[in-house]
């Protein structure tokens, strides 16, 4: 079992609190607030499939064609999230209370236990280590489950810094399926 160390703020005193990633809600800081990381279930597929598509519209699909951008939009609709639940995928969800109660804040899928299918951010939490808070917490799951330290993702253009910034390196240049275009990378345990 692995343990990290998150930071939680309550009322302006900061401790820090170890938690088993194994455990049930996962509690991390943000300027004050709570939120917790858990494991999705096909129920979630819709707010899942809501955030991806919301923020691809934002900050991947501007350089698609249009053919290219109905491609990657029917590809995560819930439906599609929900044959990924299907096919095996394990999905993390970061959620926090909101006016409307709990919202989703951030996602993240694995497709067997080695590739990094998908990894969104709320805009308005973004910069503040929630990518890397996910991204730990499933890779910390997927070495539980087999993987030897080896991920592979296909990034978007504008998420390359993100993934650099997560241990990532490109191992080809930008390419292109259905329009679609990404960046092949990997990360190593070294």
């Amino acid at each position: 079992m692995r343990w990290f160390s998150f930071w939680v703020d309550c009322d302006c005193m900061t401790r820090s609190l170890n938690i088993s990633v194994r455990s049930g809600a996962h509690y991390a800081s943000n300027n004050g607030k709570l939120m917790q990381i858990r494991q999705a279930t096909t129920s979630d597929a819709k707010v899942i499939s809501n955030l991806i598509k919301g923020l691809a519209l934002q900050f991947i699909t501007p350089e698609f064609t249009a053919a290219a951008t109905q491609h990657f939009l029917s590809s995560n609709n819930q439906a599609a999230i929900e044959g990924f639940f299907e096919q095996g995928f394990v999905y993390f969800v970061a959620e926090s209370a909101g006016a409307n109660g709990v919202e989703l804040i951030g996602c993240i899928g694995m497709r067997n236990h080695s590739h990094l299918y998908h990894l969104f951010i709320n805009e308005a939490w973004q910069g503040q280590g929630l990518a890397r808070k996910l991204w730990q917490h499933a890779m910390s799951y997927c070495e539980d489950h087999g993987n030897p330290g080896s991920y592979t993702v296909n990034s978007s253009n504008n998420a390359v810094p993100v993934y650099q910034a997560l241990g990532f390196v490109r191992t080809a240049p930008m390419q292109q399926m259905h329009g679609v275009l990404f960046n092949p990378m990997q990360w190593e345990r070294k």
